[in-house]
């Protein structure tokens, strides 16, 4: 299937692993020159070459954390005017107890799952407009439907994000620009690994045990590719997709098991 966006241009933000990596990798097999950002200049600009080689495409490393002015500003001077955003905020969740956090540890998060994409959003969404053309993606996690214990700060402001992206889709679909969240389960990257590591010694058991656990929880009995995930975002960037605006898209493997 074409999907109509071999020539535009893109920007994925936290891309030098994980599923930023995967889209990046997607949309740049699709045609699309890419963008990328990453705070370890090293890792992004290897990242650009296996990407570019791997796809036969364009593929720009541009360093920098994009949970700061600085970071996005730099990426947004390196490419002006993309077609196609996907904003990853490449920071992982960690848990923490909303008992003892400090008001500048909730304002972490906000920055980090809030702000950066919505700050990013607002700077492309205007130009998207006057092209008729754009396609947003925020990737966000699946357990903002079932929002998890001791995860209250990185949930709400994933939560409110989505609010904030509900209500501004419907003055930016009539010209053709969409946005979409997809919210990802348990796929097999290095964060989620880390993640169960950690588990496994807060719990007093080991890595084994939590990632079967984890596999038992999902009725798909596996941890998904990223490409999985990949390849999904660059569907959602497609021409083909400018009729649907505004979901928040799980991608889980059945773990959800609600209707909406």
């Amino acid at each position: 299937m074409d999907l109509g966006i071999q020539g535009r241009r893109a920007i994925v933000t936290a891309a030098s692993k994980g599923l930023g990596h995967a889209c990046a990798t997607s949309l740049a097999g699709e045609g699309v020159q890419v963008w990328i950002t990453a705070r370890t200049k090293e890792t992004l600009e290897e990242t650009a070459r296996e990407i570019a080689e791997s796809t036969g495409g364009t593929v720009h490393a541009v360093p920098g954390d994009i949970t700061t002015e600085e970071g996005r500003a730099a990426v947004l001077q390196a490419c002006p005017e993309p077609d196609i955003l996907v904003a990853n905020p490449g920071v992982k969740q960690v848990p923490d107890n909303f008992r003892t956090m400090s008001r500048a540890d909730w304002d972490f998060w906000m920055e980090a799952h809030f702000y950066s994409t919505l700050d990013l959003i607002r700077a492309v969404a205007p130009d998207m407009c006057e092209r008729r053309f754009g396609r947003i993606v925020s990737m966000s996690v699946s357990f903002i439907k079932f929002p998890q214990v001791n995860f209250a700060a990185s949930h709400s402001a994933r939560l409110g994000l989505s609010g904030a992206i509900a209500s501004m889709v419907r003055e930016l679909i009539a010209f053709n620009v969409t946005i979409n969240t997809v919210c990802p389960g348990l796929f097999s990257t290095e964060a989620l690994h880390t993640n169960l590591h950690a588990h496994a010694k807060r719990g007093n058991t080991t890595y084994e045990a939590i990632v079967e656990d984890r596999k038992k929880g999902c009725p798909a009995g596996r941890f998904a590719d990223p490409s999985e995930c990949g390849d999904l975002v660059a569907y959602i960037c497609a021409a083909q997709s400018g009729f649907m605006s505004g979901q928040n898209i799980i991608n889980d493997g059945g773990v959800y098991q609600g209707l909406f």
